[in-house]
């Protein structure tokens, strides 16, 4: 029994049109379900029917869920009171959609059908050009579930029919191993790399990189060879080695020099290509950083992105975010950094990133709270927002009280946000705090999070347009970096991850190690859904969220020293790292983590099915 062919197409999704301009968007209603002939006969419906997919490849961290970003090693949640959780969830982010490999082996097929061939305003190159997008979504589809899950099963283009009960069985499908589900991915990769019509010859011509491109397809095939290797090399752990007895999990150590070696040609060849480069518009390092992400006409850097256009899609993370002094609406201090990441950004010549807070058992004391800063990773002013800093042209002061020495010993004082005193001359809490308290909407670690979020006041209330970059320049290099490094080309990793680190203003690097890969993308790419994916590939989970006191959260609390009759210490600044009061207990990974489990209900759908390790 053959099933009538339909396409679902759901939600207001919107993407730039096939060889049109920046205005012509695609704004589907919801709740539209169309057969393969009235689709395949009409260029605007494929075109709907592309948007649909791509409207539906967004997992991880995003903007669609932003409390996602809080729950690492990178920032705290700032509403309400303090997280009991300690250990991460085996199934954190686990996602297993074959519904939607089935939609786009439907539109693949749709592609052969007699409606497309009938359609004279379809031709071969744009079907190419459409197979290609849409085998690059399948497979970043393949990848994010490997990455999740391990081996998965590979079905290619096949669209299961149901013919009845006897015939269920035939339609099971075993998981091939890891190394081969991302063999298949870096092979669909191969395969449509050149199938783009669009922007092969010139990017820019791909408004906001909002679709696949051969540059895109490259760059997928890099990062899934890259994770594949790192896993190859560094897959034991606590003397254990991860892996199923069918190599569902694992794979062997002798195949990272494989994987390695496509993802530096990979990566080679975008570069080489030279349709990208580093984005450099604005020769403050700091605000250069910043104006990467929120920058999207004409930027170099960016290779593929989620795009948001006002007014038909637009999401919150700028609102959400903004500190309580420049806030345009009811909330602020969604998504606040943890003093952590900050620590973990260099100085500009000096890679011990600590923030220098005592010496020996005195405190350090600074004319300015942004003095502590000087001389910090440039990328650490685009990043976050810190004591001093400015957003929107306005100075952001936070201030969690006044450090009271008038009587001796230092006491401290605090109040509610905003609250003043004469006594102190001014301000005792500032009204972006931070706090320790249940307060909603409140700053509880002493920093905001400036990454995408735009300085616009339009954007604070009618919903924000900034993009969210998925894959861009900087990776590449940092791939190119990796991968050379651990293929014993030393020189050159010391090349790429140096052009990284010159844009963002900081010393080169004369030695390295693969220590220096991780931290560096640790905070190049801070907030953009690659810390707990590199911290799993590496297998360094467990022992960066090792439930002791390094796997703590920490805030950073300024204070005002008031101390009348001491005046090479009166009105001074002194900080205090004070454990984050958001997150209660140290952060704790348990082995079991690295991949996300295989229900019961799966394997009893497809009993070929095995489950992963430790269940």
């Amino acid at each position: 029994m053959k099933a009538l062919r339909t396409i679902y197409m759901a939600g207001a999704l919107l993407l730039t049109g096939f060889g049109t301009g920046c205005n012509d968007f695609l704004d589907e209603d919801a709740d539209n379900v169309f057969t393969q002939h009235q689709i395949f006969s009409d260029n605007a419906l494929i075109e709907s029917a592309i948007a649909n997919l791509y409207g539906r490849v967004e997992w991880g961290q995003s903007f669609s869920n932003i409390t996602e970003y809080t729950v690492l090693d990178e920032a705290a949640y700032g509403w309400g009171g303090p997280s009991e959780t300690a250990q991460f969830f085996q199934n954190h982010w686990r996602m297993y959609d074959y519904g939607l490999m089935r939609e786009m082996n439907l539109f693949l097929e749709g592609l052969q059908s007699e409606a497309a061939d009938s359609n004279r305003q379809l031709t071969d190159d744009m079907k190419r050009h459409y197979e290609g997008e849409v085998r690059f979504l399948r497979a970043w589809l393949y990848f994010n579930m490997c990455e999740r899950l391990g081996g998965l099963p590979l079905i290619g283009d096949k669209v299961y029919e149901y013919e009845g009960q006897s015939e269920i069985p035939k339609m099971y499908v075993a998981r091939a191993t890891e190394e081969e589900t991302y063999d298949y991915i870096i092979s669909e990769c191969n395969a449509v790399a050149d199938y783009f019509l669009n922007d092969v010859v010139d990017p820019m011509s791909n408004i906001h990189a909002a679709r696949a491109t051969k540059w895109a397809a490259l760059a997928l095939k890099a990062r899934a060879a890259i994770y594949a290797g790192s896993i190859a090399r560094y897959n034991i752990v606590n003397n254990c080695l991860i892996k199923t007895s069918g190599l569902e999990v694992g794979i062997p150590e002798e195949q990272a020099a494989k994987f390695y070696k496509i993802a530096y040609e990979a990566a080679k060849e975008i570069i080489k290509g030279g349709k990208y480069s580093l984005y450099r518009q604005n020769s403050d390092k700091a605000l250069n950083f910043y104006d990467l992400f929120v920058k999207k006409d004409s930027n170099p850097e960016v290779i593929w992105a989620l795009d948001y256009i006002y007014p038909g899609k637009t999401h919150t993370w700028t609102s959400y975010n903004f500190a309580t002094s420049v806030k345009t609406g009811d909330y602020a201090n969604t998504v606040l950094p943890v003093l952590n990441l900050v620590e973990d950004f260099e100085y500009v010549n000096d890679r011990n990133g600590a923030l220098k807070l005592r010496n020996g058992g005195d405190y350090v004391y600074y004319d300015n709270p942004e003095d502590l800063f000087k001389d910090k990773d440039p990328r650490l002013w685009g990043t976050v927002i810190y004591p001093g800093a400015s957003f929107r042209s306005t100075r952001i002061d936070y201030q969690a009280g006044i450090m009271d020495k008038s009587s001796g010993a230092f006491r401290t004082v605090t109040g509610t946000p905003g609250q003043t005193n004469a006594q102190y001359g001014g301000i005792v809490t500032a009204i972006n705090g931070p706090v320790a308290n249940n307060d909603l909407y409140m700053n509880k670690t002493g920093f905001n999070v400036r990454k995408y979020v735009s300085e616009s006041m339009d954007q604070g209330t009618r919903g924000s347009d900034v993009w969210f970059i998925r894959f861009r320049y900087a990776e590449v290099l940092m791939i190119a970096s990796e991968a050379a490094l651990e293929l014993g080309y030393t020189g050159e990793a010391l090349d790429y991850i140096n052009q990284v680190r010159d844009r963002a203003g900081i010393s080169k690097l004369e030695t390295m190690t693969i220590e220096d890969i991780q931290r560096e993308r640790r905070v190049e790419f801070a907030f953009e859904n690659h810390r707990w994916w590199d911290a799993k590939r590496f297998r360094i989970a467990h022992t960066i969220w090792n439930a002791s006191s390094d796997a703590r959260l920490y805030s950073l609390f300024p204070y005002k020293v008031f101390a009348p009759g001491n005046p090479e210490i009166d009105g001074k600044w002194v900080f205090e790292k004070t454990d984050c009061y958001m997150k209660r207990y140290p952060l704790y990974f348990d082995r079991m983590c690295y991949y996300n489990g295989i229900d019961d209900s799966w394997i009893t759908a497809n009993p070929l099915l095995k489950k992963n390790p430790f269940q």
